[in-house]
Order: C-alpha cells, then structure tokens, then sequence
C-alpha cells in the first residue's frame, strides 16, 4: 500500500485478543508500524522509542499501532516488558502484513529470507495513507522523533 490506499478496515487481534478496527479510530489519526520480532534489539528501540513520546504523538492526534508476525503471548511480554501503552498486532498469518505490502524479501548478514520489512504509515482520520516511512529510512531508536519532524514540517 502506498500514500492515498485506504487501510483495511479489521487489522487483526492485539496482545490481549482484542479486536483491532481502523474504523475505530476514525477521527483520529494512526502511526500504524510492522516490526520483524519483538524483543529483539531493533524492535525494542523502535517500540521504545514510540511508547516515549507517545504524548507528543497523541496531542498531534495519532494513535500508536504496532503489527508483527508474533503471536499474541510474545506481544503480550513484549508490551508488558517494556511497559508498551498500545496495541501489538499479532499476525502470525501474515494477512495484514501481506495486505500492507510490509511482507517479502530481505537480505540480512548477506542471506536472502522472506519477512516483516520494518516499515511505518500514517494514517490519517479517514483511514488514508499520507506517509510511508520506509525501511531504510527509519532509525529505530529515533522513530518517533523522526515521525514528529515530519508532522511538524508538513
């Protein structure tokens, strides 16, 4: 998906089994984001990173929405651990990953697999993409900052 496509409406079950709707946040903006595995370094910084001006992006009307192929026990840790205040989707089919096109090949350490491709769009309060931060241009331990610069300048 790219800027302009509307999000699906049913994104998936979060860490605690809730069903998550973008329609339930119409009026209201997302930072939706797909990360490879929770717990793992990179992820750990980028969640951080959102959950740490998590205000910030609620005074500038977005919520925060995290989607990985884990399932819902790993999420549920990795939000607790790390004291995350939003939904981790758990897509362990890949529906919405697929959907959101964050889903297909990557090299890591010279080696071809296929998986999550760390990527984050904004959202805005219609459902529409207005922003695709793609993954060489997220900086995991700066996300959020990179994100508030963007909607400070636009």
């Amino acid at each position: 998906m790219t800027v302009g496509d509307r999000i699906p409406d049913i994104l998936g079950k979060d860490q605690n089994g809730n069903e998550i709707k973008s329609s339930d946040y119409r009026g209201r903006k997302i930072v939706l984001y797909s990360y490879p595995k929770a717990n793992t370094s990179g992820c750990t910084a980028e969640a951080c990173s959102l959950q740490a001006h998590k205000a910030e992006l609620e005074a500038a009307g977005y919520a925060i929405i995290g989607v990985s192929k884990d399932k819902e026990t790993l999420q549920k840790k990795f939000a607790d651990a790390q004291g995350l205040e939003f939904p981790l989707i758990a897509d362990t089919e890949t529906t919405l990953l697929q959907t959101l096109g964050c889903w297909g090949e990557k090299v890591a350490c010279g080696r071809r697999t296929v998986g999550t491709l760390r990527t984050t769009y904004l959202v805005d309060e219609n459902g529409i993409i207005e922003k695709v931060f793609t993954p060489k241009e997220i900086k995991t331990k700066i996300h959020a900052e990179q994100i508030l610069k963007y909607i400070n300048e636009k």
